[in-house]
C-alpha cells in the first residue's frame, strides 16, 4: 500500500463535516462487543491493535499495546502499515467507528486478511470499564457529579468530546440552548475522556449522550446527538 487512496481522503472529509458517513459506518456488519473480545482474547500475542485516532488522543487513552496510526496523516500510515503483518489478526479503534472503518476498509483493500473493529469504538470499551492506558486523571467522582446537578432548574449534561465529530456539531446547540433557556435549564458539559470513571459508572458507552435531570433523576437520555427541535421539545414537556 504506497499510497492512501483518494477515496478513503474524501471519506475522511466527509466523515469530519457530515453526519453521513458516521450514518452509514453504523450500518456496517459488526461483531457483538462479546464476540469481539472473545476473537481478541484467542488473537493472544498476534493481535495488531491500531488506534485510528490523532496521536494526542492515543497518548491520553488507549488500549494496551495498541500502536498509534493517524489515518489523517499520510506518511504515517504507509510507514506503520508496511510493518503490519497481512497475515496475523488487526483490530482497529477509533472514538465510535468512524475514522476505524476507514483504516479497516483500507487494509482489507491492501490485502489484509482478518481485520475486526471494535464495535462502538473507545466510546464503548471505557464505558463497559474495560482498561486503558492513561495519561489523565479520572476526574469528577459520582459524588461530586451528583453534587452538581442540584437546581432547581431542568439539568442538560451533555457527555462528549473535543475531538468527537458528532458532538462538535452538536455543540452550537447546546451553547444556543444554555444562552437561550438559562432561565430553566442548567447545561453541564462533559470531557468524557477525562472522566473515565465517571462514564463508567453512569454507563455512557457513546459520544455524544444527552442527559436531562430534574431534581437529581434522569428523565431522558439521547445518545448520538439530537436536533434542538428535538431537545426544546423535550424541556418544554418536561417544563410543564
Amino acid at each position: 500500500m504506497k499510497k492512501r487512496t483518494l477515496l478513503s481522503m474524501l471519506f475522511f472529509a466527509l466523515f469530519l463535516s457530515t453526519t453521513g458517513f458516521a450514518q452509514k459506518a453504523l450500518k456496517r456488519e459488526l461483531l457483538s462487543f462479546e464476540a469481539f473480545e472473545a476473537k481478541l482474547k484467542a488473537a493472544g500475542k498476534d493481535a495488531q491493535i491500531l488506534d485510528a485516532r490523532l496521536p494526542e488522543e492515543y497518548v491520553q487513552n488507549h488500549l494496551e499495546g495498541a500502536v498509534s496510526f493517524n489515518i489523517a496523516d499520510q506518511a504515517d500510515f504507509e510507514k506503520k502499515s508496511a510493518g503490519l503483518n497481512k497475515d496475523k489478526p488487526v483490530f482497529i479503534y477509533s472514538i465510535g467507528n468512524g475514522r476505524s472503518g476507514i483504516l479497516a476498509e483500507d487494509l482489507r483493500k491492501a490485502g489484509f486478511k482478518d481485520v475486526t473493529e471494535i464495535p462502538g469504538g473507545l466510546s464503548k470499551w471505557i464505558g463497559l470499564g474495560r482498561p486503558v492506558i492513561s495519561t489523565v486523571g479520572k476526574g469528577l467522582s459520582l459524588d461530586e457529579y451528583t453534587a452538581s446537578l442540584k437546581s432547581d432548574k431542568l439539568v442538560l449534561v451533555d457527555f462528549g468530546s473535543r475531538y468527537c465529530p458528532g458532538c462538535k456539531r452538536l455543540d452550537p446547540t447546546i451553547d444556543s440552548i444554555k444562552t437561550e433557556q438559562a432561565s430553566n435549564v442548567k447545561v453541564i458539559k462533559i470531557e468524557a475522556y477525562e472522566n473515565k470513571s465517571l462514564v463508567k459508572e453512569l454507563g455512557v458507552v457513546g459520544l455524544p449522550t444527552l442527559i436531562l435531570y430534574r431534581n437529581n433523576r434522569a428523565i431522558w437520555e439521547k445518545k448520538g446527538g439530537a436536533s434542538k427541535a428535538e431537545i426544546e421539545k423535550i424541556l418544554k414537556e418536561q417544563a410543564l
